[in-house]
């Protein structure tokens, strides 16, 4: 699991590709059966985060929001499966999806809007916060959690 930082030093982007580049080498080290919870506001880069993501895991192919579908999967090598709970009344519809057999299956679980299903995040979830920054390209992130917290 990645490390916990209890005082997280923020990251600044300028670019989507700079986002891109960085949750890709970020994710190389994500352990089978990993929770990531992104939040940040409509347009602060959490699918362009999981873009790198499944860049860095291996995973060929475009990877694009499950805004409409809630749910995409992606396999080979690493099974990634990008989750977006923004269309999801509460936790109890993403249990009735099948939440809880999406974390036994030991994939990476990527999940967009985790506020809206927090009681279900495992304790070791790594919690990304994506910002808007003050010029139109920067983002800011911040992580937290992971290992038990």
């Amino acid at each position: 699991m990645q490390p916990v930082e209890s005082n997280p030093i923020p990251y600044r982007f300028y670019a989507a590709a700079e986002t891109r580049a960085w949750a890709a080498a970020w994710a190389v080290g994500l352990p089978p059966g990993a929770v990531v919870a992104l939040h940040g506001e409509l347009g602060a880069g959490k699918t362009c985060f999981v873009q790198g993501m499944a860049e860095g895991l291996g995973i060929a192919g475009p990877v694009t929001s499950p805004t409409f579908t809630l749910l995409h999967e992606y396999g080979e090598p690493v099974r990634l499966i990008h989750m977006d709970a923004y269309r999801l009344s509460g936790p109890e519809e993403a249990e009735d999806l099948g939440f809880e057999e999406w974390l036994e299956r030991g994939a990476i679980l990527a999940v967009e809007w985790p506020e809206r299903i927090s009681p279900l995040l495992p304790s070791h979830t790594l919690h990304i916060y994506l910002e808007l920054g003050e010029d139109v390209e920067e983002r800011v992130l911040r992580i937290t959690g992971g290992a038990g917290a």
